[in-house]
């Protein structure tokens, strides 16, 4: 191929929608020649296996995408699999796309793709898709400096959940957007399409943090660290019991629960089950085809702000071996 292979950078907040979104992006013919890289926040890489994981390393999609999971630097990952390439050892691509973390502030990466010496004349920025969760952002961007990072880095801002918000929040959020980024096209996430994600915005530098929009009172909790730690369960899970320690942590901690998100395996039932939640909002369930693995474990990660992890563990133990209590005497009964 002639010049740099184009990258698309998706990113957006802890539990926005951007997996969701890519899956949807990547059964589309448009991205059939696609590569992606996914860089995951957490333990488990969960949101890996949920795009049908195939192996450690790589994925290859029935549309014709390639997946590959970021280990280390960005720069050393893009250098890899422009090198496989050049070697054959994977299929070839003419894009990439680059799904960050919740937490990332998106100007490093795009920076370093710029700045590189070597990645610069492999590979150039093509544009800056942010999903912006339309039922929690607009207490993100009174708390969360990383948010408005990353909408402020957006060529596209892609609303999700719009379906779940109150009446009023989408154009309210919309107007405050434009205060943040107003050359930005804003989609909702049913109206967005393969196309508008492969939209070149031109290899234009980003705007440095310091031209972001001046925030009203400047109140970020950066003082307490947002955490990651994840939970393996063995033994089949009660999903009555689950659903009710899950309400309860929720309930109680939801503001410092930035997500939870797992698979979970669940007594009498051969498949295995997604879930996951963000703040106090708990999507439906899902049931998988398959384990990811073969493994069939439940295993769970959380991302918080502030909460002690052992304590969340004790509860959860403490809740499954209660569970089991009242299932045992129930099925003596």
């Amino acid at each position: 191929m002639s010049g740099p292979t184009p990258v698309h950078l998706l990113t957006g907040f802890l539990g926005s929608g951007k997996t969701t979104l890519l899956r949807r992006m990547l059964a589309d013919p448009a991205m059939a020649g696609a590569a992606v890289l996914v860089n995951e926040f957490g333990e488990i890489g969960l949101d890996h296996e949920l795009l049908e994981r195939v192996d450690d390393t790589v994925v290859l999609l029935k549309s014709g995408c390639l997946c590959c999971t970021v280990r280390g630097e960005l720069a050393e990952a893009l250098l890899t699999l422009h090198s496989r390439r050049a070697r054959g050892e994977v299929p070839f691509f003419d894009r990439v796309a680059i799904e960050t973390t919740g937490m990332a502030d998106p100007y490093p990466a795009l920076s370093t793709i710029r700045s590189h010496p070597v990645l610069r004349s492999h590979y150039r920025n093509a544009g800056v898709v942010t999903t912006v969760d339309a039922v929690n952002a607009p207490g993100l961007l009174d708390t969360r400096l990383e948010a408005l990072r990353q909408i402020g880095a957006a060529d596209l801002l892609v609303l999700t959940k719009t379906d779940l918000a109150p009446p009023g929040r989408v154009a309210d959020l919309v107007a405050r957007l434009a205060a943040v980024n107003p050359s930005a096209r804003v989609l909702t996430a049913p109206e967005a399409t393969a196309e508008d994600f492969l939209a070149e915005a031109g290899d234009t530098p980003a705007a440095p943090a310091d031209a972001l929009p001046h925030h009203r009172d400047g109140n970020f909790r950066a003082e307490t660290p947002v955490t990651s730690f994840s939970l393996e369960i063995e033994e089949p899970v009660d999903w009555t019991g689950f659903g009710l320690w899950l309400t309860m942590l929720l309930d109680r901690h939801g503001e410092n629960v930035f997500r939870v998100k797992g698979i979970l395996n669940l007594q009498d039932e051969e498949r295995p089950v997604a879930v996951h939640g963000v703040q106090r909002l708990v999507h439906s369930p899902v049931h998988l085809e398959r384990w990811p693995d073969g493994r069939r474990a439940s295993r769970l990660v959380f991302i918080v702000h502030g909460l002690d992890h052992a304590r969340i563990e004790a509860s959860f133990r403490a809740f499954d071996a209660m569970s089991r209590r009242v299932t045992a005497r129930g099925s003596v009964a």
